[in-house]
Order: C-alpha cells, then sequence, then structure tokens
C-alpha cells in the first residue's frame, strides 16, 4: 500500500522512516531544489534553517524528555543528532550537513520509498497522505488547504504573546480583576509606579530585536533594521514599535491604567495584564505583548513587570512568517483531519512549534496512518507524557486565537499526589518515561 508524504523536513522524514519500516511504500514529495523557500539553501532532507541546536538534553527540561520519548519509537532524527552532534553545553546541537546527509541517506536505503520532486499544489484525499510542508507552505498549497478546510482555519503569520507558568508569578505584587469589574475578575495586573514603568519603557525601546528576513520585511524598507516592522503585523503591532512612537502611547495601548484600581481603590500609573492561556491555569500570556524582540531581551526587560521579576517564560513571544492550520479546528489527536479522514497533518504547519516538536510530531501522525489504514482505532498519548500533552494541548486549546505550542511542563497533566517543588521537573521525567513505555509495549501488542 502507498502512502503520500508530502515535505522533507523532520517531520516528513519522520513519518516516512516509521511507515518504510511498517512496510509500506512512501512517495515523499519534496519541491526542492526545483523550487526553494525563501528560507532554505540546500536541497538536503531535514535541512535546519535557522538554529542548528535541538535544545537541551537534560530530563529537568521538557524538550529533553520528548527526545527520550521519541527514541522509543526509534526516531531517526534524535538518532541522527546523537550520531553527528557538536559540542553545546547542555543542549543537543548537530553538524548541519552530516545531519542532514545521515537522514536522507537511511531513507533512500529503502526500497520502498520514491521521491517526487514537484511542487504538490493540492491535496488527493483518495491518496493516504501526512502533510508535513512546514511553516513555508507554498502559496499553491496553502489556498487548497483554505479552500478545503476554511480561511479561518489557516494562518499565514504568527503573532504571539510572551506565556508564563502561572506558580512562578509574584501573587503578593499583581491582583485579580477585570477592567470595570466587568463579568467575572479573570486577569491578573501588574501595577507600575511612574518610576517603574519609566524604567521599563527606557529598557523596551532600547532593547535588540531579531532583524526579519527579507521576505518577512515591509517592502518599503530594506535596511537590515531589526526595528524594520513585519510587512504582515499592521494590526498586531509589536509592543517596542508602539513604544518608540511615544512614551505615553503604551499607557493608551495594553498598558492602559483606566478601570483596574488596585483593591485600596488608589489607580497605578501603568499597567500590564496577564490572561489565563490554558483551562488548567497553569499558564498566563502577556496582553498585548506581541514582540519581535530577542529572546533574551523579552526575558532581560519582561522579568522587570512587577511580579514576574521571577516568572519562568515558557514562550518568548514571536512575529514571523509561519503557516499554521488552526489544530483543535481541523484534527483529532491522532492527527487526522476530522473531515478527511484519508489526510493527516505533522510539522509546524499542524501547530506544535520548534525541531524536536515537529519530528515528535511525524511520529504520532504516521502510528495513526498506520493504524487507520489497517481499521484499528487511532491512538492517543498520554497527557502524562510530553509527547502526549504537546498533540493534546493544539487540538484542544481554543479555536478563537489558536497559537502554536511547544513541549514544556505547562501543558502536562499534573502530578496527583503531593511532592516538594524542587523534585518535580524529575518527577515529571519519570512519570512521562514510563507512560511512553506503556504506550510502546502496547501499541507493538494491538
Amino acid at each position: 500500500m502507498k502512502v503520500r508524504v508530502i515535505g522533507a523536513g523532520l517531520a516528513g522524514c519522520e513519518a516516512a522512516y516509521y511507515l518504510l519500516k511498517c512496510g509500506y511504500e512512501v512517495e515523499l514529495c519534496e519541491m526542492r531544489p526545483k523550487k526553494m523557500t525563501p528560507a532554505h539553501k540546500t536541497a538536503g532532507f531535514a535541512e535546519l534553517v535557522c538554529s542548528n541546536s535541538l535544545r537541551a538534553d537534560s530530563l529537568e527540561n521538557a524538550c529533553g524528555i520528548l527526545k527520550k520519548e521519541m527514541e522509543e519509537f526509534d526516531s531517526i532524527v534524535i538518532k541522527s543528532a546523537r550520531l553527528n552532534h557538536v559540542e553545546a553545553g547542555g543542549a543537543l546541537a548537530v553538524d548541519r550537513v552530516t545531519f542532514s546527509k545521515y537522514i536522507e541517506d537511511t531513507l533512500k536505503g529503502f526500497d520502498g520509498l520514491t521521491i517526487n520532486e514537484a511542487e504538490v499544489t493540492e491535496i488527493d484525499d483518495s491518496i493516504p497522505t501526512i502533510i508535513a510542508t512546514g511553516p513555508l507552505t507554498s502559496d499553491a498549497l496553502s489556498k487548497d488547504i483554505i479552500n478545503r478546510f476554511g480561511f479561518n482555519e489557516f494562518h499565514f503569520y504568527d503573532a504571539a504573546a510572551p506565556i508564563v507558568l502561572a506558580d512562578t508569578i509574584d501573587y503578593d505584587k499583581v491582583y485579580l480583576k477585570s477592567r470595570y469589574d466587568k463579568g467575572v475578575a479573570s486577569y491578573y495586573n501588574c501595577p507600575m509606579t511612574k518610576e517603574e514603568f519609566d524604567r521599563f519603557y527606557d529598557a523596551l525601546v532600547t532593547a535588540e530585536g531579531v532583524i526579519p528576513h527579507d521576505f518577512e520585511k515591509d517592502d518599503n524598507k530594506n535596511t537590515n533594521n531589526p526595528n524594520d516592522e513585519v510587512k504582515v503585523f499592521e494590526g498586531c503591532m509589536p509592543v517596542e514599535i508602539m513604544a518608540k512612537r511615544g512614551r505615553d502611547t503604551l499607557l493608551f495601548g495594553p498598558l492602559k491604567p483606566v478601570g483596574l484600581e488596585k483593591p485600596d481603590g488608589t489607580k497605578p500609573y501603568a499597567v500590564v495584564q496577564l490572561r489565563q492561556d490554558d483551562a488548567a491555569k497553569t499558564m498566563y500570556n502577556l496582553v498585548g505583548f506581541q514582540t519581535h524582540l530577542k529572546w533574551p531581551e523579552q526575558k532581560r526587560v519582561f522579568s522587570m513587570i512587577p511580579g514576574l521579576e521571577n516568572a519562568t517564560f515558557v514562550k518568548y513571544g514571536v512575529m514571523h512568517r509561519n503557516s499554521f492550520i488552526n489544530a483543535p479546528a481541523i484534527l483529532n489527536e491522532g492527527m487526522q483531519a476530522k473531515a478527511m479522514p484519508n489526510i493527516f497533518f505533522a510539522g509546524q504547519l499542524s501547530g506544535v512549534e520548534g525541531y524536536v516538536e515537529s519530528a515528535a510530531s511525524g511520529i504520532v501522525a504516521a502510528i495513526n496512518m498506520d493504524r487507520y489504514l489497517k481499521g484499528k482505532d487511532l491512538y492517543y498519548f498520554s497527557a502524562k507524557t510530553i509527547i502526549g500533552s504537546m498533540i493534546h494541548y493544539i487540538t484542544h486549546a481554543s479555536v478563537e486565537g489558536f497559537q502554536p505550542m511547544n513541549a514544556n511542563f505547562g501543558i502536562v497533566e499534573d502530578l496527583d499526589f503531593k511532592h516538594k517543588k524542587k523534585d518535580r521537573k524529575m518527577l515529571y521525567a519519570n512519570r512521562a518515561l514510563e507512560e511512553i513505555k506503556k504506550a510502546k509495549e502496547w501499541l507493538d501488542e494491538n
């Protein structure tokens, strides 16, 4: 039986590898080198277009646990990373060239692989297909996805505010209130004095921003200036750009204090609001803080906000070209399109974020494509695992305003027993690895 995999990035290669081992004929469609994306430099499979780091490798980090989970399923991405690693402290970094070559050579070693070097412009839903075309999905295929699933279920650009862990907020400095006390008090408010605001403002407008790629810049701006605005965000302005339009601009925008008096009745000079980001109230996002600042700068500047001095940022703000579907509207937890059973999605297009997360989603899609074609029930990984919590999040998040998510402890199912906070990460890790081994054993037997 033939399965089509569109996209030879991390997710597509991971899915193809799993299915080839299961004995399927796999048609791997990759438009490069005949048609290049603005970010890719080579025609190689699994090219790492940004950093060469697959992030932290420790079991006290969610991404580190995820790597171990993937290794239980013989992940080709993690296998290549370990074989082609370069020194990077506690991170797993790789030699880009040999990393890509190992994956490509391994896949090409299967007799069942056919490589189709052509752009796929539309979905053929008569063929079992995994779509893993990444954040730079071609315009033609993007249009076809929009036509099939609806314009509101597809996003070309990613504009997200930073997210912090709830249990790292200093609740002695913040207060719960909605503006003008309308409805249920649902925002945590971080009040600033004039002196605190002035220090924050000065740090914000002088912080270092990310230099946009050429294809992301405003057409009228051609310099390598990180303060150039990304061309599609006129209606979602970076907070640092807004600030540069005048010291008072933020006070009439995301830091507006009107209607947010403190419990003692006094009015703050400025207020940053934190909005609940998940049903379990484990994460909160900074309202109106879409930003193009570099991540270390976000940590430095946003930690100046009262109540966030020691906050853990599980996700930093981003504003860049990033095609992704509205996963909770389109997908089930098996990565299958609800309205088109023959179609599965994987990688950043599906709503996960990051190299390792993308590859992991390719494994989930392939496992469930195999089960679907064999007439078996799809397998949904437990949210006690990192891989399962990530897929559960993207398929159960709010449809309105959905944003991609990476692996982090904030989306993992809570521990159901008393424990010391300092032990929590390793307890998460031990539980996750126990659960993933049970999952592997069950899938092997069923």
